[in-house]
């Protein structure tokens, strides 16, 4: 648990996903990195097909998936509750990401409707991009569209920003 009661505990987000054009777009995998070292790391078995996925998708994402064993979204919400410690007394979490629409939309909808979040829960994600504005950022260099790879990079882009006195708290 958080050692400070008033400091957030800060999670770092990022999703890979497929669009299949204005109807919807597909969670494929989701990751979060926690700042207090633990991560989470998700492929998911439903609610995408490879037939939907565009060729950039099946170049750039399906191929940087790593050795996870694909799960059901139902097991995946059980996951992120426990991960993100919802259920502790005394837990804030702080949820960031970069351009991060698609990826918060993502995440809330693995717990089924707006009215299904947990209680004390975030009811929006911040964004690393928004907060440096035209603040040149850290270039991730290794593993870009793998989930985990991506989330471990936003912290670092967020441990940047607190140094440089961008994010305040």
């Amino acid at each position: 648990m958080n050692g400070d009661p008033n400091k957030p505990l800060c999670y770092f987000l990022d999703t890979e996903f497929s669009e299949t054009g204005y109807a919807r777009i597909d969670l494929i995998s989701i990751a979060l990195v926690c700042d207090d070292g633990r991560e989470l790391y998700m492929v998911m078995e439903d609610g995408w097909s490879t037939s939907n996925c565009s060729q950039w998708v099946k170049d750039n994402v399906l191929t940087n998936l790593g050795n996870s064993t694909p799960i059901l979204r139902k097991v995946a919400k059980v996951k992120l509750f426990d991960f993100l410690l919802i259920g502790e007394e005394g837990v804030k979490p702080e949820i960031w990401g970069y351009y991060a629409d698609y990826d918060w939309v993502l995440f809330c909808q693995l717990f089924g409707t707006m009215m299904d979040l947990p209680k004390r829960f975030p009811m929006y994600c911040r964004d690393i991009k928004q907060a440096a504005g035209k603040y040149p950022l850290p270039k991730q260099l290794v593993d870009r569209h793998n989930a985990l790879e991506d989330a471990r990079h936003i912290k670092v882009m967020y441990d940047y920003c607190r140094a440089e006195g961008l994010i305040i708290g």
